[in-house]
């Protein structure tokens, strides 16, 4: 039996996973990384700042599994502003009430099967609650993606030396 039980959670399983790993590279950007780099505007206009990047990451995940544990599906726009997150400790505490929040969606997954349950989404519509997890999982790792892309941009902009970037803060070291 346990095999079977075993077997019938791999989609949650490699859910699971992926989520964690976006939480992990999230908290290391913002570890290694000085606050004031983390929101420098990269020289290309039209970009977002790597923590702002960060926390529209983090922000899509908290609305989707704060919408499946408390049908809460608010933006969490207002309380994720650079100006309310504006320390290291401060993001890293968001970002570790983001991850209880979808840890606790998680709990609630028993089989594979679950997640083939309808949820009824802000538009009054439901969706199948896989297609909402890769959804948000791709949508999560876009803005992680553009987090470090823009790294990469602010890193090559202060090439001489003006902006200290830490070592480990390449896509690698993430």
């Amino acid at each position: 039996m346990g095999a079977q039980t075993n077997s019938d959670r791999e989609l949650i399983k490699a859910f699971d996973r992926q989520f964690a790993r976006l939480y992990s590279h999230s908290c290391v950007l913002v570890s290694k990384n000085p606050i004031a780099l983390l929101y420098l505007k990269p020289a290309v206009s039209l970009s977002n700042s790597i923590g702002e990047n960060l926390l529209r990451s983090a922000a899509a995940i908290e609305q989707t599994f704060g919408g499946i544990t408390a049908n809460l599906w608010d933006d969490p726009f207002e309380w994720t502003l650079p100006e309310n997150l504006a320390t290291t400790e401060r993001l890293l505490e968001y970002l570790a009430e983001v991850e209880a929040t979808r840890l606790r969606a998680f709990a609630r997954f028993a089989h594979d099967s679950d997640l083939l349950k309808e949820v009824l989404v802000p538009a009054g519509n439901t969706r199948p609650l896989v297609d909402l997890l890769a959804e948000t999982l791709v949508k999560a790792a876009d803005y992680q993606g553009r987090a470090l892309a823009t790294l990469g941009f602010i890193s090559n902009d202060h090439a001489d030396g003006s902006v200290n970037v830490s070592a480990g803060s390449n896509s690698n070291a993430v």
